[in-house]
């Protein structure tokens, strides 16, 4: 449904597979397809090449690419074309049976033609992942360059530079998740002390990230199922109910009831004892998730998402730029109020620098 992707400069360098078949290719490691994937090793982080004169990697590197190409259009040439729809199952078949995480599966989004191949789009673990497929549908490729639209090298990439903040007197600060996500839980985490710090100072808004095709519960999409999806509809109830108590309902939420994504009865029931912890009217939140007004509030929060792009659990907006930094406590609040006109005496607090790791499925 979501996809956040991430890159290297390896990546430059199609992976070609001499099968026949895709459903004969070698095996993948399952964590290329994780939401948050860590850099390489390097500062900048970007995989270094010690002792390899430069001009050299990008001599080489263009050859193995000719080679690459030639050998795409020797074979695409030589096999009848698949049908798109008939390759889009075969290729979804293929990377759930060797490409996923055991216990999870990936889904079809969309199978398109462009530049004469196949575009795959499936949805796995929070994201929507691009694959690329030969129209004979025998050869995978995990990642596409735009050759054209890349200006960096093989060797001494210079990372882009962070977009220029938009500042305002109160941010406006929109962070995208999904309740059931543990990359959404580990920002959300990381937003909480934030939140306790400049809230007055700006508006700090969580997010959720959904498909709503009609007018009643049932007809919520989410990543992770009905429980999420009903999930999401109780914490945009509390938001608007009780947003004073919102942060803390979601931060007893994501410690007592985040592993109950299985048991969408207990995970109910444990919401329900966060809300009366914290003083919250259970009989007020139940009539506006299970509602109209609940699905009202959800489909906003879709059509800002669509609107901005936000396809990644976690997106994080500051007047309206994405944030492409840190997940911690310290960098979202610099990230903040570095979007100030008049940055607030709050900004010389310094929060907690450590990131919560972000283990599970998602």
């Amino acid at each position: 449904m979501r996809e956040h992707s991430s890159s290297n400069t390896d990546a430059l360098i199609p992976k070609v597979r001499t099968h026949v078949s895709v459903s004969s290719m070698v095996k993948h490691n399952p964590e290329q397809l994780k939401i948050a994937r860590a850099p390489p090793a390097g500062s900048d982080g970007m995989r270094t090449r010690a002792r390899i004169d430069p001009l050299i990697a990008v001599v080489a590197g263009g050859i193995l690419i000719v080679c690459a190409i030639l050998f795409v259009m020797m074979v695409s040439g030589s096999q009848p074309v698949v049908p798109a729809a008939t390759c889009g199952e075969r290729t979804l078949s293929y990377v759930n049976k060797n490409l996923v995480s055991a216990g999870m599966e990936a889904t079809l989004v969309s199978i398109n033609e462009t530049r004469g191949i196949y575009l795959v789009t499936v949805a796995y673990q929070g994201r929507r992942i691009p694959l690329y497929t030969t129209r004979d549908c025998t050869l995978l490729f995990l990642e596409g360059r735009d050759m054209v639209a890349s200006t960096g090298t093989l060797a001494g990439v210079t990372p882009a530079p962070s977009a220029t903040p938009v500042k305002t007197g109160r941010p406006a600060v929109e962070l995208y998740v999904m309740s059931f996500c543990p990359y959404g839980k580990q920002a959300e985490t990381a937003m909480k002390p934030v939140s306790d710090l400049l809230g007055s100072r700006a508006d700090i808004r969580v997010m959720y990230i959904t498909n709503v095709g009609g007018t009643v519960v049932d007809s919520v999409e989410s990543l992770h199922g009905a429980v999420e999806a009903q999930e999401d509809l109780r914490q945009v109830c509390i938001q608007k109910y009780s947003p004073d108590r919102f942060w803390s309902y979601v931060s007893g939420f994501n410690t007592a009831c985040f592993s109950l994504l299985g048991n969408p009865q207990a995970a109910a029931a444990c919401s329900k004892n966060v809300t009366s912890s914290l003083g919250i009217s259970q009989a007020g939140i139940d009539t506006c998730a299970t509602g109209a007004e609940g699905i009202t509030l959800l489909k906003s929060h879709e059509a800002s998402a669509m609107r901005e792009g936000a396809t990644a659990s976690p997106t994080l907006l500051i007047n309206g730029v994405r944030y492409s930094g840190a997940r911690t406590p310290e960098a979202y609040k610099q990230a903040i109020c570095g979007s100030f006109t008049i940055p607030p005496p709050e900004c010389q607090t310094v929060l907690s620098t450590q990131q919560v790791s972000a283990g599970g499925s998602c």
